[in-house]
Parts: C-alpha cells; sequence; structure tokens
C-alpha cells in the first residue's frame, strides 16, 4: 500500500451555530459539536482508507471555548496516524469573529477510527507519511498516547511501552 499524507485525508466542514443547537446561554451544546467533530472524523478515516470506518474512541476532547449562537464554525480532521487497522484522527475546531472574519481556535478533540471490511472485520489500512513539522508532532505523539491507552487497558505491559520509557528517560 502506498503511504499517504495528512493532507490527502483533511477534511474542513464548515457551518452556522443556529438557535436550536445552543444550550440557555446560547452557545452551541457540546453534544452537537462531538458529532460534528465525529462526521468530520469519519470523512477523513475513509479519504485515507478508502474503506468503510467506525468511530473506535474518543481518546481527548478540550471544550476551550465557548461557540456562540451564529458563530461559523469550522471543523478541520485529518489522520495523524495509521496503525495496522486504525487510525488516529487529530480534530481542529476553529469558530470566525462574525464582524471581523478573524478565526480563533476554539477546541480540540482526537478520535480513533477503524477500518472494516463489509462483513464489519478490521481490515488494513496505508501507512501515513506526515510532511509539516505539526504532522511529525502529531504522528510521533500518536504512538505515545496509543502506547498509554494500551497500558491503561492491560494490553501492554508498561515495561514494553518504549515510546512513554523515552519521555522519562534522561
Amino acid at each position: 500500500m502506498r503511504a499517504k499524507t495528512p493532507s490527502e485525508s483533511r477534511t474542513v466542514m464548515t457551518d452556522l451555530v443556529l438557535p436550536s443547537e445552543t444550550n440557555p446561554l446560547n452557545n452551541l451544546f457540546g453534544g452537537e459539536l462531538l458529532a460534528r467533530m465525529d462526521r468530520a472524523a469519519s470523512i477523513a478515516a475513509r479519504r485515507h482508507s478508502r474503506r468503510i470506518t467506525v468511530t473506535a474512541s474518543v481518546n481527548h476532547v478540550a471544550f476551550n471555548r465557548a461557540v456562540p449562537l451564529g458563530s461559523v464554525v469550522t471543523v478541520e480532521a485529518a489522520v495523524s496516524r495509521a496503525f495496522k487497522t486504525s487510525m488516529e484522527i487529530f480534530i481542529d475546531v476553529w469558530i470566525e469573529d462574525r464582524f471581523t472574519g478573524e478565526r480563533t481556535k476554539a477546541n480540540e478533540a482526537i478520535y480513533t477510527f477503524v477500518a472494516v471490511d463489509d462483513t464489519g472485520k478490521p481490515t488494513e489500512v496505508p501507512p501515513l507519511k506526515p510532511e509539516t513539522d505539526l504532522e511529525k508532532e502529531r504522528y510521533a505523539a500518536a504512538l505515545r498516547r496509543k502506547q498509554l491507552s494500551l497500558v491503561l487497558a492491560g494490553k501492554m505491559k508498561a515495561a514494553d511501552a518504549t515510546e512513554l520509557k523515552a519521555l522519562f528517560a534522561s
């Protein structure tokens, strides 16, 4: 399989925050934002793998800024690392000031998707070749996150988590 770049999977979805999607403070419901992020991540995973993909986990979500009613919200998702059958998707959420047009990063998330065949069995995905400094940073961090997740789930011994050990070596 040919290695793909994160830009080949990059998905950008832009939408407006409507009154029916807001809480009593007139900010976008967190669940609505999670759904938007899941859709963008799903498209990015499918673009990378060219397979049916399913959400395996939501590894990290940071709601750093409220997203007010009337905001233009852009969700950007791209594969940050591909493993054997799974892909980590890094998501950045931007809001655009409706008066100035200035974009501000509001939130971010990391999802894991698994590629499956028509019967639902996990199937291999192409490798990923990061190019930019940010892509390389996210690519390296993805392995540390995976190892930590495996250790916490009891599926990997801490002694075998080479990337995690390297963080603490002097």
